[in-house]
């Protein structure tokens, strides 16, 4: 329209001798039209906002809001028609002002109506597109149908006003009040939702328990901000203005943009911060929260304008893969760095072992998205080439093993070498393998129960569950057999009774020391522990009861029966079957070096 009245680039015509001449059939038409345009446009007129909220245009049956459509069609129409004939400049004026009139009282409209759909017209769009196709048999409620009623009249009302506008040249009057209400609106959420603009030297300052309040509030903030309130802005801004491509696109830019990059930012500056083993999960959980919603962050974000957001979501997951992998290093290199000031007395499951173990079954909570984090770490490859073949290979000669499980095996393996150094701190060989037994089965159990069978297999598995089993035998090797070796070859063979008291009293004298020696001995995991306490009674119980039924009968008369004959086999069972359960002391009063304090403390908070 403002286009209408620019100077022509060639002269114009003499105006005709009189206007009078020009008055046609056609002009007078059009006269009828301007008249009756008019009597509709100021009767809506006011330059009252209260007004036109107290008397909506858009309400009822909506019979008001066709004929003023109708009138600013007819209008433009007489216009037009009017500047291609030369027509009276008044007339033209008139129909300017009255254009503008109109274009006025859609502007007050269109805030009224925003405003007052301001706090649900994002969430019901973006719930309206998820759910259209997935609606329940049952239907609505009452009033879940009144919303969505109104929302429904709220849009086509929202979009009928700016089509009007844009097609009449007021397109970015009609987007200014749209920007303003729905940005304010888009702020407001996020600042509810705890969506702060937080520099890195601001978070630095912050203590570490602050800090997890708000990664806490970002990760639930994450999804709302994308999935409803980002998403439902883009399909109401798609719907809105569907007449312009580059209103919508600008519109929702300037809404969108700064909010975007508000939420986005604040995972790349958590992952500059300091590195320790056990915020590991905290940046797992953000790297999760994008890795999600990251198609609809690009679908929503797809304009060339917002690309931005788009480069600072994937920046935001390269700097956090990247703190993820770091951490993951300082971890392991905790764990080659652990040292004890004192051994664990009991041979018990080591506050290392179930640190590290504990921390692995945590993360791989996180195997969706670990397999593409970890095929980016540099350290695999070392990994790969420094693992003994035997030690972890993949199930098919042709096949290599995936990245994330080289690097969980290469991580295993530095623990079960720090656990090798530590049980040679032992003393009492068979207390060193009782201890190696007890941790690897506690490995083995940790792995067979978890998502990390599916990262290190079946064959490792089985691998090291053997492993600890002849831990476990040679244990009842170095424990027991000189105990077996103090009788007879053939306990029922025919012996002296000097030989037989000889061979009764070192049994004795050998099995009180294995046994006050082995009392506060653990075995932490049920089944390990009957499993050896079975092994040890069949390795001693069968060939002790053949001798004590075979030499039992030279002492039953003599004085002093009992200090020679001492145990019944039913005795040695007894004794036996009360082995291993230890008190626990040895787990309560070793020293542990940081990997395996306070880190440990935050697994059993997760």
């Amino acid at each position: 329209m403002r286009n209408i009245f620019s100077a022509p680039k060639s002269p114009s015509p003499s105006p005709p001798p009189s206007w009078s001449h020009r008055t046609t059939f056609s002009s007078s038409i059009m006269d009828e039209n301007i008249e009756s345009a008019a009597a509709i446009i100021i009767k809506w007129n006011t330059d009252s906002l209260a007004q036109a909220k107290s008397s909506p245009l858009f309400s009822g049956d909506r019979t008001e809001s066709k004929l003023f459509i109708k009138s600013i069609e007819e209008l433009q129409f007489a216009l037009k028609y009017f500047v291609s004939e030369n027509y009276s400049p008044s007339k033209l004026v008139q129909g300017q002002n009255l254009m503008q009139m109109a274009m006025k009282r859609l502007e007050k409209e269109f805030y009224v109506m925003l405003s007052a759909q301001r706090d649900f017209l994002d969430s019901q769009s973006s719930v309206k597109s998820s759910v259209s196709d997935e609606e329940s048999d049952f239907g609505s409620s009452g009033g879940e149908q009144t919303i969505e009623n109104n929302f429904d009249v709220a849009m086509a009302d929202l979009k009928i006003i700016a089509d009007c506008m844009i097609k009449y040249g007021y397109g970015k009057e009609c987007a200014k009040i749209y920007k303003i209400v729905r940005k304010s609106v888009v702020d407001e959420k996020l600042y509810y939702l705890g969506v702060e603009n937080l520099s890195l030297s601001q978070i630095q300052k912050l203590d570490w328990e602050t800090i997890e309040l708000k990664l806490k509030q970002w990760v639930n903030a994450m999804k709302v901000a994308v999935r409803t309130l980002f998403r439902g802005e883009r399909i109401l801004c798609d719907h809105v203005f569907a007449a312009s491509d580059f209103i919508r696109e600008s519109s929702f830019a300037e809404i969108s943009m700064s909010g975007g990059l508000m939420l986005l930012t604040f995972p790349e500056n958590i992952a500059k911060l300091k590195k320790s083993p056990e915020k590991i999960f905290k940046l797992l959980d953000l790297y999760d929260a994008i890795s999600r919603n990251w198609e609809d962050i690009v679908s929503i974000f797809s304009f060339d304008s917002t690309s931005a957001v788009r480069l600072q979501a994937h920046s935001s997951l390269f700097k956090l893969g990247e703190a993820i992998r770091i951490t993951l290093s300082e971890f392991e290199s905790a764990i080659q760095k652990h040292t004890s000031k004192s051994i664990l007395p009991g041979g018990g499951v080591h506050p290392l072992t179930r640190y590290v173990m504990n921390y692995f079954v945590f993360m791989v909570d996180y195997s969706s998205i670990l397999p593409e984090i970890i095929a980016e770490d540099p350290v695999t490859t070392t990994a790969s080439v420094s693992m003994p073949e035997s030690y972890f290979s993949a199930s098919s000669p042709d096949e290599n093993p995936p990245p994330i499980s080289l690097r969980f095996a290469w991580i295993i393996l530095v623990l079960l070498c720090k656990l090798d150094a530590n049980a040679q701190l032992y003393k009492d060989v068979s207390l060193s393998y009782l201890f190696l037994a007890n941790n690897l089965n506690y490995i083995v159990s940790k792995v067979r129960n978890s998502n990390l069978r599916v990262f290190l297999g079946d064959e490792w598995l089985e691998k090291h569950q053997s492993k600890a089993q002849l831990y476990a035998s040679n244990y009842k090797r170095m424990s027991w057999s000189k105990l077996v070796a103090s009788l007879p070859h053939n306990p029922a063979a025919d012996i002296s009774p000097e030989e037989a008291k000889k061979s009764f009293l070192l049994f004795n004298s050998i099995f009180e020391e294995s046994y006050r020696k082995q009392s506060n001995w653990i075995v932490t995991d049920p089944e390990l522990r009957d499993q050896i306490k079975t092994s040890v009674a069949i390795e001693v119980v069968p060939v002790y009861r053949e001798f004590y039924d075979k030499n039992r009968q030279w002492f039953r008369r003599e004085v002093g029966f009992e200090s020679v004959v001492r145990y019944a086999p039913e005795d040695l069972e007894n004794y036996l079957s009360d082995l291993f359960s230890g008190n626990g002391v040895g787990e309560s009063t070793s020293s542990c070096s940081s990997v395996a304090a306070s880190p440990a403390r935050e697994i059993r908070r997760r």
